[in-house]
Order: C-alpha cells, then structure tokens, then sequence
C-alpha cells in the first residue's frame, strides 16, 4: 500500500507498505542528537529533584506515581553520580522510539514511505515531545506507552489471539509509572463497543491482556491502598488547580492546539477524520472524544491527550501527503509548516534563549515549567548560609519537594524535610530539634506551629526571574509549639 491510501478498512495485515528504514532513523537520530545537546542547558525542573530523591527511597509506589520514574533517576545516578546530562539521556531516547513508534502506527495505517517520515517529523518537531524529552519526567514514559499500546493494539485487531498479551504487557508496564494508561486502556474499550469492531470483546486473549495488565499493576494498587489512596487525593487537589499545569476545565479542548503545533493541527484533524471514516480503527477517534470530555469533567491537565497524537499524526501524514502532492506549492506550504513549528517549538520548550535573558522573553509565560528549572543552586546556597548561622542541630523544613529537593542536591550536608507528597514519608525531624529553617511557607501559617518566626533571607535567582521561588523569604523558627511527631500530621499535604 502507498501513502495515497487512508487506513485500511479491515484488519487484514498482509501487504503493509515497506518501512521507510532511511528516513525515519534519521529523523529519530536527529531529535535524539538535538535532545541530548540540549540537556545540560538551564537546570534540574523541580520534579527531577523529586524523582533523585524518590530514587533513593525505592518503593512499590509513591503518593504521585508509581515506581518507575523514580527507578530511572536511581539508574542514572547509579551510572554517573548527580549528572544532569545524563539523567536527561532516556528522555531523549524515549522520545526517539517514539518516533519510530509513530512512523509504524502510519505503516500500519497503509502510510507508505513518504507518509511514514512525515509522521515522524510531525512528532519530532512536537511541543509536547522537545519537552517532556528534555526532562525526565513520568509524561516521557507514559507518552512513549501509549504509542505503543496503540501500535499493539492496531497489529491485535488485524490477528486476534495472543498478540492481545503484548497490549496487555506494555500496559501493565506504563501503569508502573502513571495510572493514566488506565484511561487510554478505558477509551480503547469504549471505542470498541460503540464503534466497532467488536470481535476483540469476543476474544478470550483480549481479555486476558486486560488481566495481565491489572496483574503487573497490582503492586502499585496494593501500596495506594495501604497508604488510604493518596493518588485520589492528589487528582482532586489537580482539580482544584494546585499544580502548575493545571488549567481551567473548558480550556482541555482549545488547549490541544499548541501540544503539537498549531500550523500541524491540519495533520492531526485529518487523522481524526481518516480514523472515523475507517471500519476498523474508528475505536480511536471515538476513545479520543470519550477521554476529552472525562478530562474535562474531572478537571485533568490538558495535556493528558497527548498520548493520541502520535496515532492521530500517523493516521494524518497520508492524506495530508497526497493533498500537499496534488497542487502546485502546497508541499512548500507543508514544509514550511514543519520548519515554523520546529524553530518555535524548540525556542519555547529548550534551553535556546540564553538564561540570562529569559526574564526579558515570554518564554517563562508560556511555558513555566522553564522557569522550573533555573535557580536551585542559588535557593539551597542561600538556605544553607542562613544554616550555618544557626546553633547545631537545626533542620530545613520546605514547603514543595522542589526545595527540599534541591536543598539535597546542591547543599547536601544540611539536613531537609518537607511534608509534600512522599518527602512526608522520608523523615521527620527529631523532637529535639527547636530551631528550622523554612522557606515556602507564610508567616501566618508558621507562626502556628512556632512560637518564634524571624525572616532570614530572601532567595534571588541572580537574573531576576519571576517564578515559584523568586522573592521567597527563608524563616527561621524556633519553640516548636508541639512535638515534630505530633505537628507533622499537619504539616504533611498532598499536591
């Protein structure tokens, strides 16, 4: 088949096109390359703190997520110590598969060659892939899972029987990282029984996937239900808007216009509408409709969709080939297209504007995670200076796990806590320790729980960069008004 036909009607899998085995490693190499130069720019965001952190607390499960991500960073740091660089190293790698991933979903769509790479250059040049690619993050993972849970899926619906087990395997193995696979798994499901085909619901090895994933989650599940459920908790404070990704619920739907770029939008719309004129994969268009509005309702990030695009881009690069070969100049318009999205893109979502000058760009207000990953050093050295002014034996206390996290990478003789998410379960002060300093909370909130609140410091970025920590005062405490053990109930939290 070529990239003029538009997927196919049955799950016959014979005859696929040939794969586009010169282009598209290309492409994937090249975003790899572009990853990995990348990697040392700016800093750690603060939830690659988080994960060193988790890393050496390994568990079955956390308060935010599974045990996979943490396990990552460990492995970095078990192979080169506290390098960014390479931390960032499986990010980048992930985010190659995925283009590979993508070029294959288009094959078996019926994309032939020319289809395939610009399915894969469309992902490449993807805001939502130079980002999570940049860092490590549990999006990197999971974007990468349910890719291939859809190629999986798209090669079980032409076979049946026990190539069902391999939807089931790469499941099990993404919910080790984040439970949203669990929606892609639901939306397929949905997708199936309203819109067909509905042979997989007949199949015994369809639903032993279903087992077998549920089997491989199962740890995970089990410590959430030791722990009360905590992840149930963190959803609503997501809801709620506690968190920096977080958006308003009617902005899930208009948001999907910058995950990918919004000059490819065309490629991703035609995918939509190839998907649903097709007998067979209609299932995807109808699981994406079904997640939209779920997302929505429950007040989830806009950018818990962008697990489809890949498939969508896939099932897309085929008719948007043949229009852009059909008419005289839209192939530049095509090109042109990819080239814009991927300057604009990597401006946005990589270290490209100098750091000294992000504070006079809108990178940051646009993307504020970028404004994550600058400062650390500079908070942990002034928390550490206010430290070593104290009597001995005095302790850091954070508000997020961002400090806390930075405060043990980049001041590691000072002792921290924080009662954010995990950091809760890691350690509580001694009760013999009557002097902390603190940094992210208020003086009306301290002043709760000590009978002495004095400003220390305030923490400056050097370049005057307005993000969470900019500003923040650094506290010092004294008389705890209860013992450690009986005030951490109150000070532990979950966002």
């Amino acid at each position: 088949m070529s990239e003029r036909q538009s997927p196919r009607a049955t799950g016959d899998t014979t005859g696929r096109p040939p794969f586009a085995r010169r282009s598209v490693p290309v492409i994937a190499a090249l975003l790899v390359v572009v990853l990995l130069v990348a990697a040392g720019g700016y800093g750690y965001h603060r939830d690659e703190l988080y994960f060193l952190a988790a890393g050496r607390h390994p568990a079955w499960g956390y308060v935010d997520q599974g045990p996979l991500t943490p396990l990552l960073a460990r492995l970095a740091t078990a192979l080169a110590g506290d390098s960014l660089v390479v931390l960032r190293v499986l990010p980048a790698l992930f985010m190659g598969l995925l283009v590979v991933v993508t070029a294959l979903l288009a094959r078996e769509f019926g994309g032939g060659r020319g289809a395939q790479a610009l399915a894969a250059g469309c992902t490449a040049v993807s805001a939502i892939v130079l980002q999570t690619g940049h860092l490590l993050s549990t999006t990197t993972f999971d974007l990468l899972v349910w890719a291939v849970v859809a190629w999986l899926a798209v090669r079980a619906l032409g076979t049946g029987g026990p190539p069902w087990l391999l939807v089931g395997l790469a499941a099990g193995i993404g919910l080790q990282n984040k439970p949203l696979v669990a929606f892609l798994l639901l939306g397929l499901l949905v997708g199936l029984v309203v819109a067909g085909p509905r042979q997989p619901l007949r199949d015994p090895w369809f639903w032993g996937a279903g087992l077998l994933a549920l089997a491989l989650w199962t740890p995970y599940l089990a410590w959430q239900a030791v722990h009360g459920w905590p992840q149930l908790e963190l959803s609503g404070a997501i809801a709620a808007g506690g968190s920096t990704s977080s958006e308003p619920w009617w902005l899930v739907v208009p948001f999907q216009v910058v995950l990918v770029s919004p000059l490819l939008v065309p490629v991703w719309v035609a995918g939509l509408v190839a998907l649903w004129r097709s007998r067979t994969y209609r299932l995807f268009p109808v699981a994406y409709a079904v997640l939209a509005v779920l997302f929505m309702v429950t007040g989830g990030k806009p950018y818990y969709l962008c697990g489809l695009y890949p498939v969508l881009l896939a099932a897309g690069a085929a008719p948007v080939l043949r229009w852009a070969r059909a008419g005289h100049g839209r192939a530049g318009l095509l090109g042109a297209a990819l080239v814009l999205s991927a300057l604009t893109n990597a401006t946005l979502m990589l270290p490209v504007v100098p750091v000294a000058a992000l504070r006079d760009t809108p990178v940051t207000a646009m993307v504020p995670d970028v404004g994550e990953t600058v400062g650390w050093p500079e908070l942990a050295g002034t928390v550490a200076g206010v430290v070593a002014a104290q009597p001995a034996g005095a302790v850091v206390l954070t508000r997020n796990y961002g400090e806390a996290g930075a405060v043990q990478r980049f001041a590691p003789g000072v002792p921290v806590v924080s009662g954010h998410n995990s950091y809760a379960d890691w350690g509580v002060p001694p009760d013999s320790a009557d002097t902390s300093v603190v940094i992210g909370y208020g003086p009306e909130v301290l002043r709760q729980w000590f009978g002495s609140v004095e400003p220390a410091a305030v923490i400056d970025n050097g370049i005057g960069l307005d993000n969470q920590e900019q500003g923040r005062t650094v506290w010092v405490c004294r008389d705890p008004v209860a013992s450690w053990t009986t005030l951490w109930p109150r000070i532990r939290h979950v966002g």
